[in-house]
Parts: C-alpha cells; structure tokens; sequence
C-alpha cells in the first residue's frame, strides 16, 4: 500500500498522522524506531525484547538443553 501523508506541525517539530489500519497491521504501540536509509526513511516497532549475544544464545541453548549436532546433515532447501 502507497499512500500520501501530510506532514503536520507538532509544537516545534514535524510529524505524520498514521493510518489507524496499518498502526494495527504492525503492531505500532508506544515507542518506534525511526531509521535513516539511503532509498529513505523506515518506522517500525521499537523491540519488547533486546537481541541476544552469541554468547548469550549459547548459554540459553544449554539452560534448554538444546542437541545441535547434527545440524549440518539437515536437508537443503531444495531437497524438502
């Protein structure tokens, strides 16, 4: 979906009024991130949850007990 958006004045700043639709469609609730791109600029959700470290994704996998194994004689993709 493409849809024009007017800016409006918010106090001293800028700001853009988004559809009730697509708040709900992505979950948009309290705080968003707002990213500068090269092609322009993206809102999303901010987190709930930090991303966890390599370090602490293994130490999760072992809490769980997790048996990766034998994880490289997994089918490929194209083999499902």
């Amino acid at each position: 979906m493409i849809k024009g958006l007017r800016l409006v004045q918010i106090g001293n700043t800028m700001g853009i009024r988004i559809p009730g639709a697509l708040v709900d469609k992505y979950s948009l609730r309290g705080e968003v991130v707002l990213e500068e791109r090269e092609e322009g600029l993206l809102i999303h959700s901010a987190r709930q949850e930090p991303q966890l470290s390599w370090e602490e994704t293994y130490r999760q996998m072992a809490a769980d007990d997790e048996d990766w194994s034998d994880w490289q004689n997994l089918p490929d993709e194209d083999q499902l």
